[in-house]
């Protein structure tokens, strides 16, 4: 009896592991260039002595989806969005190299080009710094230009060019803020074929519906392993009972 509880209380632990990762799915389906979590179930054999005499399920998450998301125009100067393959280089909050995709920019303290949750925009060499300016401008290859407080239309500035890359997407691993880097640890080489479109913004590419679909699988996944332990827990009672009257 052991057996069959064992199996449906793995079962369960690996259901909610995955219902875990769609709900995180879920509740990003309207951020930013988010990219969603592939999830698969698969059976793992139990080995010890002798052969095999169990499966147990196993959840796994082999990786992330990086299908491109549906283009938004905004139409703020700040807004860019990744025209086609690339990544907008950052600096992460331990000092490394790390891309991202969703281009949502502000300004900081000393004009420093930051991502919507804090991290620098990297440039040609380090973080981009804008100065004080009366309108800015960024081009399809990056580059930032401003025109400055009280100059004329036609004195116009390039600060930076914001560093796009566009390494092979098998070698990008998600880390746990959020940002992807190389599995190698290294940094990428600025690639010049890189273009983005300014005023807009790239959504997520979760498709909340086949989310909330996932979810309710699992739920029921999740309802049937709960039966399965209940009644190896009522088969033990009654094998129990039988021993008794023996």
């Amino acid at each position: 009896m052991e057996r069959m509880l064992y199996v449906a209380m793995s079962g369960a632990r690996q259901v909610m592991l995955a219902q875990a990762a769609h709900a995180n799915n879920l509740a990003n389906a309207n951020t930013t260039a988010f990219r969603a979590d592939l999830n698969s179930f698969r059976s793992m054999p139990v080995f010890g002595p002798g052969l095999p005499s169990r499966v147990y399920a196993m959840d796994e998450q082999p990786g992330v989806d990086l299908s491109r998301g549906t283009l938004v125009r905004t139409g703020r100067d700040l807004d860019l969005a990744i025209e086609g393959e690339g990544w907008i280089a950052v600096q992460a909050a331990d000092g490394s190299e790390a891309y991202t995709r969703a281009g949502n920019l502000h300004l900081g303290p000393g004009g420093q080009l930051l991502t919507a949750t804090g991290e620098p925009v990297l440039g040609g060499d380090g973080p981009v710094a804008v100065p004080p300016y009366e309108k800015l401008e960024i081009g399809a290859d990056g580059t930032v230009s401003v025109r400055g407080l009280g100059e004329p239309a036609n004195a116009v500035s390039v600060v930076d060019r914001i560093k796009l890359v566009r390494p092979p997407e098998g070698e990008l691993v998600r880390g746990a803020d959020g940002l992807f880097r190389l599995r190698n640890g290294l940094a990428a080489e600025a690639d010049g074929t890189v273009r983005v479109v300014a005023g807009a913004l790239e959504q997520s590419n979760v498709n909340a519906i086949e989310a909330m679909v996932s979810m309710l699988t699992l739920q029921r996944s999740f309802e049937l392993q709960v039966k399965l332990m209940q009644a190896a827990e009522q088969n033990e009672e009654r094998t129990t009972e039988l021993m008794r009257l023996g």
